[in-house]
């Protein structure tokens, strides 16, 4: 009988299990790629808050870890992208493949190809989903309105079923996924293995401090919320302080906030007002955000920095799946692997046994 946990992902990405750890920024750092990669994971490093000088040392320092292959995610309107990508095609021996959100065009996801490198995008509506495989994207990654972030209003267990009836590429299911009955939930819906966040933050190898990891294993769903005050869009945060004050800002509160959020990261890329605005306007093109949005969607890492990196809570944000709410441990990747993979096979083992017990009698 063939193994349940070997799909099409595992056999394209190289890696034992069918889960992916995303790529999180300032959580998804090489110590976390890589220890997610040696247990059977396929990690992704988060370099779209990321520097191309930045990326280059990361992406060293996650070969130095590990010899798995491995992706890494980006986005096409961040300062220095071209150089990004051309550092992840220089190592395409191990970069197995990228995820974005905000894409790269048709022209662009073919030199990946062309190059070996798997283009496996994010998505959060079946249009998209569709789009991304217009485009020539490899495999899709639906996140539902469960996960962390951006994110939707439509549950993973109706937009899931929708992303596998719209396109005919392998599928990978997220939002709300962190223990072996939801990989087998997943793998029975027809999806090839599932995608988690917020579960592999809440690991021992995870680059936030151990006071920011004590807030996400704390909240439960109650402490939860979706805000659009952010840039606009809707983002799952954990409550805090700032995430209080952001809802209660007004229209000109937000602008303070994007022009403070710039000058964050106009010194800590050392990109000029010229880029910043041209990323911003980028956004405004291709993601149907207005200039206001885009640009505090670009000073928004800042304010993700100051919780996750500083442990800052009082003055940072927290971005999170809903499913920290019933997170209450802290494993090393090792043994958060082995417990999925433990349960995903008892759970398949239980239910082809009823069917084969049904058949029986």
């Amino acid at each position: 009988m063939s193994d349940p946990l070997a799909t099409i992902l595992t056999e394209r990405l190289g890696c034992r299990l069918p889960v992916i750890q995303t790529a999180m920024g300032w959580v998804a750092e090489p110590a976390l790629v890589a220890a997610s990669c040696e247990a059977g994971a396929f990690g992704f490093l988060g370099a779209a808050v990321m520097t191309p000088r930045e990326a280059a040392e990361k992406i060293a320092d996650v070969r130095r870890r590990t010899s798995q292959p491995f992706g890494v995610n980006f986005h096409m309107f961040q300062p220095g992208a071209g150089e990004i990508v051309d550092l992840i095609l220089a190592n395409r021996d191990q970069v197995r493949a990228v995820s974005f959100g905000r894409g790269p065009d048709a022209k662009m996801i073919a030199r990946f190809k062309d190059a070996g490198i798997l283009c496996v995008p994010t998505v959060g509506a079946a249009k998209h989903a569709r789009k991304m495989v217009e485009l020539g994207c490899d495999m899709i990654t639906v996140q539902g309105g469960e996960g962390g972030g951006h994110t939707g209003a439509v549950a993973t267990t109706i937009l899931l079923p929708q992303v596998l009836d719209a396109v005919k590429v392998p599928v990978i299911a997220a939002g709300g996924f962190a223990d072996g009955r939801g990989l087998a939930a997943a793998l029975a819906y027809g999806a090839v293995g599932i995608a988690m966040g917020t579960r592999f933050l809440l690991t021992v190898e995870s680059a936030p401090p151990e006071v920011a990891k004590n807030v996400y294993l704390k909240a439960g769903t109650d402490d939860i919320h979706v805000t659009t005050k952010i840039d606009g869009l809707p983002q799952r945060m954990v409550r805090t302080p700032m995430f209080d004050r952001i809802e209660k800002s007004g229209p000109i509160g937000m602008w303070l906030r994007a022009i403070e959020g710039g000058l964050a990261m106009k010194a800590r890329t050392g990109a000029s007002w010229g880029e910043l605005i041209a990323a911003a306007r980028g956004m405004t093109s291709h993601g149907g955000l207005s200039f206001m949005q885009a640009m505090l969607a670009a000073a928004a890492p800042t304010l993700i920095q100051k919780a996750v990196v500083d442990g800052d809570i009082e003055h940072g944000v927290m971005a999170t799946g809903l499913v920290a709410g019933r997170i209450t441990s802290l494993p090393t990747c090792a043994e958060l692997l082995a417990d999925i993979e433990r349960e995903a096979r008892a759970r398949i083992a239980a239910l082809t046994a009823t069917v084969a017990n049904e058949r029986a009698a």
